[in-house]
């Protein structure tokens, strides 16, 4: 997927500047490649239909993460033609206790649905000892059920998290959490590290959204 890479850890008028520099890339294809299936699919925050998309890729131990989630979603809300994709992406300093956090999330969304989903994650968040220690042991989800447990011995939860994982690879994604902003109708894409102000992914939309035709240095050199 062709697509810029900025880091976010800019303030914001540089972080601007940088995107307009950059121009927006155009993309040869969905990013990132996802199956027709839930079996792979990514759950989704906001309006399914929305013309521009945030994919994350986010680690349920990593401290940044967390503090981003709730400014995230609440951006999310004020912004409906925005759409949220979450990608599952346990950092290896996190595991085991990331990815069975991860296990533990996505058996709340098959068991419960889009909204248990992202109500599990915004628990699991909500009750952390951080880097990798996991939730209290004295601590135990609301709405926990037979059935969620039962889905975590499954192998359809665990194929999801290890797809989204080796998605991550291919896009060569540094750490969490990490941002793809998406143009659905042209596919056209920006990536950016880090917890990102609201300032900056607006920036980032309105430049994805100008200017389609017009080649990037990139797309220049590889003629």
């Amino acid at each position: 997927m062709a697509q810029a890479r900025i880091a976010a850890t800019l303030p914001v008028f540089a972080l601007v500047a940088s995107l307009a520099f950059l121009r927006a890339l155009t993309s040869r294809s969905a990013a990132p490649t996802r199956s027709a299936s839930r079996a792979h699919a990514p759950w989704v925050y906001g309006r399914p239909a929305a013309p521009f998309t945030v994919i994350e890729y986010a680690d349920l131990e990593c401290p940044y993460c967390r503090a981003y989630f709730p400014v995230l979603q609440h951006w999310i809300d004020e912004h409906p033609q925005v759409n949220w994709e979450w990608w599952n992406f346990p950092l290896p300093m996190h595991d085991p206790v990331a990815s069975r956090e991860a296990l533990l999330a996505e058996c709340a969304g098959e068991v419960g649905g889009n909204r248990a989903f992202w109500g599990a994650v915004g628990w699991i968040y909500g009750h952390p000892r951080g880097n990798g220690a996991g939730i209290g042991t004295d601590e135990t989800m609301p709405k926990m059920s037979p059935a969620i447990r039962a889905c975590t011995r499954t192998a359809r939860p665990q194929e999801v998290i290890r797809a989204q994982v080796a998605t991550a690879a291919r896009e060569h994604i540094p750490g969490t959490p990490t941002l793809q902003l998406v143009d659905r109708k042209t596919g056209r894409s920006l990536e950016l590290q880090g917890p990102v102000e609201g300032d900056a992914l607006l920036s980032g939309l309105d430049l994805l959204a100008s200017e389609p035709g017009v080649p990037t240095s990139r797309e220049k050199n590889s003629h």
